[in-house]
């Protein structure tokens, strides 16, 4: 299958205004026939559109699902190749209960490069995680506008600790945690709790409803993902051994799979990079059919 130059070269030399989507509806189709199974691919421009605003998951993205899913065969499963920066808490606890009722606990999640945030909690309630060496989840620690809620949180706690030592510390506390709303401590805590308590439940009931110990693994998973003090971060990326090492049921792309799902995957990959490098697109939402839903820059 065709590489990153490779599929340039061929977008290059069709003489159509459409090559764009030709090329990625082809290998889409393409990949759908050698699984036998439908194919949806959720992408984000974030990477080639930074700042751009409106790259993240949101509720307007279960229209684009809807329409991708209507007329398939759900009996053939899901494949769902995501690509996304995440985005909001209940735009995809909505749209994770969708899915499942359009296909149960038959979805694959695809990750050719990166599904972070509500994009790992997604991949979280699929049956299993197909990832590659190139792959990586990302914590799932929720955020208000950029503003990690576990950091909030521990700045909390870090001033109650030096004004505990050094009260005339409190004037210089009171400038920094005067810039948060006085309920944004609960509306934090409140969050954190909500992100662990669906995904968990995402888990017991999908990948590790077959599991005896499936509570526990619940638990020891989304401690790990929900953890601001080990992963540092909410960019992070956790790659397949990590993954694997928290007990989400992955699957090697290189390992588990033959070199052509490898190849189809990639090659669909660098498809969408190559259309939101070279188009105002920033999110697009696709089956196999062609049908997609297409979100565009403004301005």
């Amino acid at each position: 299958m065709p590489s990153w130059t490779q599929v340039l070269e061929e977008l290059q030399g069709y003489k159509r205004v459409d090559a764009l989507d030709f090329v990625r509806r082809k290998y889409l189709k393409e990949f759908s026939d050698s699984t036998g199974r439908n194919v949806i691919a959720y992408y984000s421009g974030w990477l080639q559109k930074p700042g751009s605003g409106n790259a993240e998951l949101s509720d307007d993205d279960k229209n684009g699902f809807m329409a991708t899913i209507h007329g398939l065969d759900r009996n053939k499963g899901l494949d769902l190749i995501l690509h996304t920066p995440g985005g909001n808490i209940a735009a995809t606890e909505s749209l994770v209960d969708y899915l499942r009722k359009m296909f149960g606990n038959d979805i694959r999640a695809i990750i050719p490069q990166l599904a972070m945030s509500a994009g790992t909690m997604i991949a979280c309630a699929c049956d299993c995680i197909i990832m590659g060496k190139q792959s990586s989840i990302g914590p799932i620690d929720p955020q208000f506008n950029g503003i990690a809620c576990h950091g909030v949180l521990s700045e909390f706690r870090h001033a109650i600790e030096e004004i505990t030592k050094d009260p005339n510390s409190i004037p210089i506390w009171q400038v920094i945690i005067s810039k948060y709303h006085p309920t944004f401590l609960g509306d934090c805590e409140n969050a954190i709790r909500w992100s662990s308590e669906i995904v968990k439940g995402w888990l017991m009931s999908g990948m590790l409803r077959n599991d005896p110990g499936r509570e526990s693994i619940a638990e020891r998973i989304v401690s790990s993902l929900n953890n601001h003090e080990d992963t540092k971060t909410h960019s992070r990326h956790l790659p397949l051994d990590d993954a694997k090492i928290l007990g989400l049921k992955i699957m090697s792309i290189e390992d588990d799979f033959n070199g052509e799902f490898q190849d189809r995957v990639l090659t669909i990959h660098h498809a969408y990079m190559h259309t939101f490098s070279n188009s105002t697109a920033i999110k697009i939402v696709e089956n196999q059919n062609g049908i997609a839903v297409v979100a565009h820059l403004k301005g």
